[in-house]
Order: structure tokens, then C-alpha cells, then sequence
């Protein structure tokens, strides 16, 4: 089980500085980063494990992933944002109009919005997933009304998320495999549960509790027992 070989920095060009920080963060010496490997490039090459850092959506992942784990042991590192501030900038870019602190505080539990792409890779033993809880800072520059005519610019009144940055990573959680991502369940949660109990334990919205209870019954660690109306029944131990 070679692993890959080729120059480093294929694919840096266009890299946000969010992920290279990470990058930066997670190498160690020894290590070669962004190695093409069958049509892919792979983030870090440590040994016979690969590394990808994903600050984005996980759907553009699936393919590679399914190829990479087929061969090799895979780590994605995903940042999970539990304190974030706010920069805002000028049409131009170079005056910074005000910096604040964010009400807005993700969980680990977020990570199943994203793993509703491939939560049946985790059972075979060579993805892991590691969140990193960062503290980061979120750069927004106002554009023109004629500029912002896409919808992202108009949700947040023409302001324009222009970049990502990390100011310090704060703490670490390792998901190895399916039984971790379990652990992730609040311990006041009965069982068995509905997803609208899982919802209020997380205090969440419904759609969240829904993608968890998707991706632990897909990783085989959650079961489906029944029904209560039209709502399903979920259990940790098989009916």
C-alpha cells in the first residue's frame, strides 16, 4: 500500500488562507503537502496516511474519498468555528470599517450537516474525522447594489463574505470511527428518542436532528425500532 509521491505546493494558488493556516497548523515534519495522487491532489501525505483539510461543504468530497479509503487510511480535518468575529471592510477593501463578535456559535454537533454526503464511508475502518474547534475571525467587504445581485450578497444587505481566518484553535475532538460519532448524542437524551427530543437535548433545529440521526443509523451505530405517528423511533441498541 505505496503511498503517493509527487512535488509539494500543486494546488496552492488558489488557496484560502483559512486552510492554509490549518495546514500550516496540522503538518509536521516530514510530511509532503499537496501530492497529486490519481487524478487528486491530497492535502498531507504523512506515511501511509492521508490527510485532507476541508473548511467547506463535504459533497465535493465524496469521489475522492471513496477512492482515497479504498487504498489508504484517510483523516479529514474539518474546523468547527465555536467563537467567530466579524471584519468588515469598504467597497475597496483596505479600510476597515468596524470588528465584532459574532452571537453565533457552531458545535461539533454541525459536522452531520456535512456528513449527510458519506456517512456509511466511516464502517470501513479507514476514515477518521478530526474537528478542530477554532476561534476565527470572518472578513466581509461591502459591495455596490448593481455588484450584489447574487443571492448571498443580498442576505446580508450587500455584504460580501470575502475570506476565512484562524486565530487559534482552541480544542481538538477525534472521531475514529462510528462509536465516536455516537458519543456526540447528549448524555440527557433518553432512549429510546424521537428526533424532535434530540432536537431540544441539542438545543438545535429539527433539520439538524434529523441529518444526526441519518448519519449515525447510515454508520451503524443508531437504530430505527418503529414509529410514533409518523415519526420514527431511534434507539443506540439494535430492536
Amino acid at each position: 500500500m505505496a503511498a503517493p509521491s509527487g512535488r509539494a505546493g500543486i494546488g496552492t494558488l488558489n488557496e484560502k488562507p483559512l486552510h492554509a493556516a490549518l495546514k500550516e497548523y496540522y503538518a509536521r515534519p516530514g510530511d509532503r503537502c499537496e501530492v497529486p495522487f490519481e487524478g487528486f491532489v491530497v492535502d498531507i501525505v504523512r506515511g501511509d496516511l492521508l490527510i485532507e483539510i476541508q473548511t467547506g461543504g463535504f459533497s465535493a468530497l465524496r469521489r475522492k474519498l471513496e477512492r482515497l479509503t479504498a487504498t489508504h487510511r484517510v483523516r479529514v480535518i474539518y474546523p468547527v468555528a465555536v467563537e467567530k468575529w466579524i471584519l468588515r471592510l469598504d467597497g475597496e477593501g483596505t479600510g476597515v470599517l468596524g470588528r465584532r463578535k459574532s452571537p453565533k456559535r457552531d458545535s461539533p454537533q454541525q459536522l452531520f450537516s456535512e456528513l449527510v454526503s458519506f456517512p456509511g464511508l466511516l464502517r470501513g475502518g479507514r476514515l477518521a474525522i478530526h474537528l478542530l474547534l477554532i476561534r476565527e475571525e470572518e472578513v466581509r467587504r461591502m459591495q455596490a447594489p448593481r455588484r450584489y445581485g447574487r443571492r448571498r450578497g443580498r442576505r446580508r444587505g450587500g455584504w460580501i463574505r470575502v475570506e476565512r481566518r484562524l486565530l487559534e484553535v482552541l480544542d481538538k475532538l477525534a472521531l475514529e470511527g462510528p462509536e465516536d460519532l455516537r458519543a456526540l448524542l447528549p448524555e440527557s437524551l433518553g432512549d429510546p428518542f424521537l428526533t424532535a427530543d434530540l432536537s431540544a437535548a441539542l438545543g438545535s433545529t429539527r433539520r439538524l436532528a434529523q441529518q444526526m440521526a441519518y448519519c449515525l443509523r447510515e454508520a451503524g451505530v443508531l437504530y430505527c425500532t418503529g414509529k410514533q405517528g409518523n415519526a420514527l423511533v431511534y434507539s443506540r441498541q439494535a430492536g
